[in-house]
């Protein structure tokens, strides 16, 4: 039972931690795209660590009375997960209580954490959007773009994921789904984001190009 608790409360609260970090970046793209001058003055080490120590901070405290109501709960039926890890979902089912007013916070607190994270993306690519078609030249439209295309492309993956594991029909919440929807969540996600923040720098770029041109070249000969 404590390793049930400890894994369902860090998958929770890492993923909170990122949905928060996800928010102030999208501030950050748009000090980096809208004030370009006084990015230094306002993005600042300081500033940085303090955005960081704070998305961890409400990531992990956030997280503690909704695992503990979870846990709460009297569970009487089988102590068989079917999934991957200690699901919440999963959890609730297996309880003999009335999970209901349960399941009703833990969504709100859910609506909450997302959409408050979702608020400031929508906020800042707003205006950044708006200063890129202000641009004169194709080539500036462009390299602002470029600056938050990474950022922009996490939160699309970020996001969807979570709308095709909470937003969905009732005849698709079988196990099988969530166990796929889940693995893509905690593992191909992840697996993806170091590509993604790294095909920015054009070293990479240039490395990964060389790396097909030899490929191809292995395969003519």
């Amino acid at each position: 039972l404590t390793a049930c608790i400890a894994q369902l409360f860090l998958y929770l609260a890492v993923g909170t931690t990122e949905f928060a970090l996800l928010g102030a970046m999208a501030v950050d793209r748009y000090v980096a795209v809208c004030n370009p001058l006084r990015y230094n003055i306002i993005m600042s080490s300081r500033t940085c660590v303090w955005v960081v120590v704070l998305s961890w901070l409400f990531g992990f405290l956030s997280e503690i009375w909704p695992v503990y109501a979870t846990f709460q709960l009297t569970f009487c039926k089988s102590n068989v997960l079917d999934h991957f890890y200690c699901d919440r979902g999963q959890l609730l089912k297996l309880s003999c209580d009335d999970t209901l007013f349960t399941e009703l916070v833990l969504f709100v607190m859910a609506v909450v954490i997302i959409l408050g994270s979702l608020a400031p993306t929508i906020v800042s690519y707003t205006y950044i959007i708006a200063t890129i078609f202000k641009i004169p030249t194709a080539s500036g439209r462009r390299k602002a773009f470029s600056t938050c295309a990474s950022h922009f492309t996490f939160v699309v993956i970020g996001y969807g994921s979570c709308l095709f594991l909470y937003v969905k029909p009732k005849q698709t919440q079988a196990a099988e789904y969530n166990k796929i929807v889940s693995l893509l969540i905690s593992v191909v996600t992840p697996f993806l984001n170091p590509f993604i923040f790294t095909l920015r720098n054009d070293k990479v770029k240039e490395a990964l190009r060389d790396g097909l041109k030899r490929c191809c070249q292995l395969f003519k000969d």
